[in-house]
């Protein structure tokens, strides 16, 4: 069993546990209550770079439950161009 420390966070979609250099942060920041991506204060997600992790964080609406908000769609637009990058 991997023991989980301090840099260590899990993927909302397949619940991979790895240091969280290798996943991409999402934040809704406070107070101003703004969705963006890898920098700022408040509520994270963390999410593989992975066409399949973040198709179901998009299918099953999991980044809106994990930061209590609505994402507009130009996260997943960001996030999708990422991974074609």
């Amino acid at each position: 069993m991997l023991r989980k420390n301090k840099n260590h966070r899990r993927c909302i979609s397949c619940n991979r546990i790895a240091d969280r250099q290798q996943f991409w942060r999402i934040i809704r920041n406070y107070p101003e209550h703004q969705i963006t991506l890898d920098n700022g204060m408040g509520r994270s997600a963390y999410i593989c770079p992975q066409a399949q992790c973040l198709n179901l964080a998009q299918k099953k609406k999991r980044l809106s439950r994990v930061l209590k908000a609505q994402i507009p769609p130009e996260i997943y637009q960001q996030l999708w161009q990422r991974l074609t990058d």
